[in-house]
């Protein structure tokens, strides 16, 4: 469904959900699969892209790392490329060694961008945690369950959905282990810089 979920927070005035959207095929996609595991999401469509977790956390008045960060990684084999899925918390990096460690895959690294597209069916920018291709292995951060619920993309990158985080890790089937790498002080602190900023960019863009 197409529609703009309540928020606790103020959404960036430069992206507005549009109204009455209709419903493109990748985000269809996004809702079959939901809807198969007796799901029903509430799909939110922006008429501008949130290039990085940092705007969509703006956009959408959340935490940073309440945005799901959907990244693609590759396995060499001998059939091919085998896909990796990681929905990582927007405050977090992978942490590669710890990502190969967890899969037993040394050569495991990232997908280009047209890899990503031709093993999950999706672009960078708008890849869900659901609705892909063919079957893709998922790993989940932790820290995603920190909060009440987070926002992934649904198929476009002008498109996101909330959901509980313990309902994220059945859609997706994810596994749930530490794959991001250590934060430091200062990367606390841009977050809790961000955060304090956010609501001040929204008002400054709405002109209150």
């Amino acid at each position: 469904m197409l529609r703009r979920p309540n928020r606790t927070g103020r959404p960036d005035a430069r992206l507005r959900p549009v109204p009455d959207a209709p419903v493109h095929p990748a985000i269809q996609r996004v809702l079959d699969a939901a809807a198969r595991k007796g799901v029903a999401l509430e799909v939110t469509v922006f008429d501008e892209s949130t290039h990085t977790a940092a705007e969509a956390a703006a956009a959408l008045g959340a935490e940073l790392g309440q945005i799901v960060k959907s990244l693609v990684f590759v396995i060499p084999n001998p059939d091919g490329l085998e896909p990796l899925l990681c929905l990582v918390a927007g405050h977090n990096r992978v942490d590669v060694a710890r990502l190969a460690a967890v899969t037993g895959a040394a050569d495991i690294r990232r997908a280009t961008a047209r890899e990503a597209r031709e093993l999950t069916g999706f672009s960078i920018g708008g890849i869900p945690p659901i609705g892909h291709d063919r079957a893709i292995r998922v790993i989940m951060d932790p820290d995603l369950g920190r909060y009440p619920v987070v926002w992934a993309a649904a198929g476009l990158s002008t498109t996101v959905f909330p959901v509980p985080p313990g309902t994220l890790r059945i859609l997706s089937n994810a596994t749930v282990v530490p794959i991001a790498e250590e934060r430091t002080a200062a990367d606390r602190e841009a977050e809790a810089t961000a955060t304090r900023e956010a609501p001040a960019a929204a008002r400054e863009a709405s002109g209150a």
